[in-house]
């Protein structure tokens, strides 16, 4: 009996060694290297990242290699003298005319070596294709008249599939659409113009980058109307401020306590900043095709009150607190009336938004979306589907807004247009329909 429970010890105490001894230093499991292209596509100038990790006592080297035409290019290698290095991402740009690589097909090889007894050796071959060749761009718009402040579209074929592609104005990307042109694959961005836009300022080109990273900017034919914008001061009253303030006061906690000046230049500045970056956020999710036809409507038997590109100076006791520039139209008719969906759409936003009070926003394909505020109710909900016409809430006076009226705006992307453009059916027809009407 003594001598069988010896055994089982015994026994014991060599499968625990054994099987340290496999979980450390004599570990079976090899590292992984994993890249997520398959093929890679390389062009003149590609960042690659490489995942190396090991589950047992870590990397002791790694190695990216690039073969074509039986030459080999170490691209990175790697040692790690200390065990414990779990995981390690490698990133390396191919520089294509360094290693005087030519279109064609190329090898990249991942090692991994760990640092186990046995310095187990992971190798990773993945098929590479070098493409040096940027996309070439067909534009299918030889004139482009464009108001300040307004919007544009572009329509244009591109000589190969792309990983991004749009119209970069300035430091802003607006993204194209995939859209049958002339009966071949195309695209369609919609863009928009600042007010203060100049020739060649900002600049508006034509982007498209493909999968190995090369990119071609294609610059526009563009010729830029001026349009003259109003400059205008409001005079804030004590009255105004004591009634308004205190709606804010009580949403926002940190302007408890502040007096109602120091709560509107909160609101004017900080919070308007807040709801833009808002708007630019939901406007992001758009649909991949038109949804809208037409003209947009305008509101019924409506006056129009401060118009799009309207630079306000607000003054309190006759001195400057505070500016903005107005991004849309304010129309005033009966208090309460029907406010109705300008074209059909998707509503992406219904509910309050701070200086605009209650807003709904719809979506009407391509980046393009219409914007109702300072509404007393609303008739839609997110996601929802409404057709052109349709009662979707009624006008008011929440928010920043002094009286009843509806504040109605159009923006491409988040980026707010002078919505008279879309009421104006030659303006659409001229502008949009000929352009993409192919």
């Amino acid at each position: 009996m003594k001598k069988g429970f010896w055994y089982i010890v015994v026994a014991a105490i060599l499968l625990a060694a054994g099987g340290w001894f496999y979980m450390t230093v004599g570990e079976g499991i090899g590292p992984k290297a994993v890249i997520d292209e398959d093929p890679v596509m390389i062009g003149k100038a590609k960042l690659l990242t490489v995942a190396f990790s090991d589950e047992g006592r870590g990397l002791r080297h790694t190695e990216i290699t690039l073969t074509q035409d039986s030459r080999s290019n170490v691209l990175a290698s790697n040692d790690y003298p200390e065990a414990g290095v779990l995981q390690k991402a490698l990133s390396v740009t191919v520089d294509a005319a360094a290693l005087k690589l030519q279109d064609g097909p190329a090898t990249l090889t991942l090692t991994a070596i760990d640092h186990s007894l046995w310095k187990n050796r992971t190798v990773v071959k993945r098929p590479a294709q070098i493409d040096l060749l940027p996309p070439q761009v067909f534009q299918l718009n030889p004139a482009n008249h464009i108001n300040q402040g307004g919007a544009g579209v572009l329509a244009y074929h591109l000589s190969e599939a792309v990983l991004a592609t749009g119209v970069q104005v300035g430091d802003l990307f607006y993204p194209g659409y995939p859209a049958t042109l002339t009966g071949k694959p195309g695209y369609v961005a919609y863009f928009a113009l600042p007010p203060d836009a100049a020739p060649g300022s900002p600049q508006i080109r034509i982007l498209a980058r493909d999968r190995a990273g090369n990119e071609t900017l294609s610059g526009i034919p563009a010729l830029i109307k001026k349009r003259k914008f109003r400059t205008d001061t409001m005079t804030l009253t004590d009255a105004f401020l004591e009634k308004k303030m205190p709606e804010f006061q009580a949403a926002i906690p940190a302007l408890r306590g502040k007096t109602p000046l120091e709560t509107f230049i909160y609101v004017n500045t900080l919070l308007r900043s807040e709801n833009l970056q808002t708007i630019q956020s939901v406007c992001r999710k758009s649909e991949p095709r038109q949804l809208w036809q037409d003209a947009f409507l305008r509101m019924k038997n409506a006056a129009p009150m401060a118009l799009f590109g309207d630079r306000r100076t607000y003054l309190y006791n006759g001195k400057p607190v505070g500016e903005s520039l107005h991004g849309g139209v304010d129309l005033a008719s009966l208090a309460l009336s029907p406010i109705e969906a300008a074209n059909s759409g998707i509503v992406r936003l219904a509910g309050p938004l701070g200086i605009y009070g209650n807003t709904v926003i719809i979506d009407h394909g391509l980046g393009v979306t219409t914007h109702y505020a300072h509404m007393s109710a609303i008739q839609v909900r997110p996601d929802q589907g409404v057709k052109k016409g349709e009662v979707i809430g009624s006008s008011g006076a929440t928010g920043l807004a002094g009286g009843d009226h509806l504040h109605f705006g159009v923006a491409i992307h988040g980026r707010f247009v002078d919505p008279r453009e879309w009421w104006d059916p030659h303006w659409i027809a001229d502008n949009v329909t000929k352009k993409t009407a192919f």
